[in-house]
């Protein structure tokens, strides 16, 4: 596809059209790849989205925001980016990485956008990567709870049913959609104890299974508004029994035998501690 149209996406126009080809190549293409431009991206994209996070939560202490910046600036972050900007189609790669997926893979794409990154900072300055950036990231920061520190859907899911001690979900791949070069991944994600069972779908696994992961969320809190915990269930029967004067002892629960029988017992022992019969008496006399 014409790199003109990623330009556009982008927000800018490169002045050297080599350093814009350098961004898009792997390794596995040439020895003419983007490695040294990706770790100069990162660099301007931890600053500007540092930036960014401190204009924007001027509440928020230090640890918090690093937390916070360090979920902006991971790999599924920058993944999901370069899927919006549709980055596969202007790769190149080798042909090993062609026929291995190499254009789905998250680790290539999320290095390709940091490459781009580095490359706009040498084609025209600090200013103009930070207004790609800004552009890139301002929609998302939209979309952020603080109070979550931008965690992703997986781990909020995972968080939520450790604290109410419930085993962690599962997720299966049920379905994949579409051309090799544009799949589309349909993923299960079950939490068997709610009987929650949900689904989602991304343009990866991991994507399909993020998507998963925020409706189970959704479910899980539903279900445990509808459904009170089994304890609570417990005390109103513990409290009935109380009022109504009936008590069970230790030794009872631990036996198991009911009252009734208790009763039987103590009897049949005061019938043997009685004195023999009469005519046995009389035989002795």
């Amino acid at each position: 596809m014409d790199v003109a149209v990623l330009q556009g996406r982008l927000g800018h126009t490169f002045g050297d059209a080599d350093l814009l080809q350098q961004a898009l190549t792997h390794r596995s293409h040439s020895s003419f790849h983007n490695e040294r431009l990706e770790f100069l991206g990162d660099s301007i994209l931890n600053c500007v989205v540092a930036s960014l996070l401190f204009d924007r939560y001027a509440k928020i202490d230090e640890g918090d925001l690093s937390r916070l910046r360090a979920n902006l600036v991971k790999q599924q972050s920058l993944y999901e980016i370069a899927q919006r900007l549709e980055l596969s189609q202007f790769l190149r790669l080798g042909e090993g990485e062609l026929k291995s997926g190499g254009f789905r893979r998250p680790s290539i794409l999320a290095d390709t956008l940091e490459a781009l990154f580095g490359a706009i900072f040498l084609d025209a300055g600090f200013n103009a990567a930070r207004d790609v950036v800004r552009a890139l990231y301002i929609p998302i920061l939209d979309t952020v709870d603080p109070k979550t520190l931008g965690k992703d859907a997986k781990t909020l899911l995972q968080e939520y049913l450790q604290g109410k001690k419930i085993a962690l979900p599962l997720y299966n791949v049920v379905a994949t959609h579409g051309a090799a070069h544009n799949q589309e991944f349909e993923i299960e994600c079950l939490v068997p104890k709610l009987d929650v069972q949900v689904f989602g779908t991304g343009g990866s696994r991991r994507a399909g299974e993020q998507a998963a992961a925020k409706r189970a969320l959704e479910a899980v809190q539903q279900a445990l508004v509808k459904t009170p915990s089994a304890s609570r269930r417990a005390r109103p029967r513990t409290a009935q029994l109380k009022l109504a004067g009936i008590a069970t002892s230790q030794s009872e629960e631990m036996t198991g035998v009911a009252p009734g029988k208790h009763e039987s017992s103590a009897q049949a022992d005061s019938v043997s501690e009685l004195p023999q019969s009469s005519s046995s008496h009389t035989k002795t006399a």
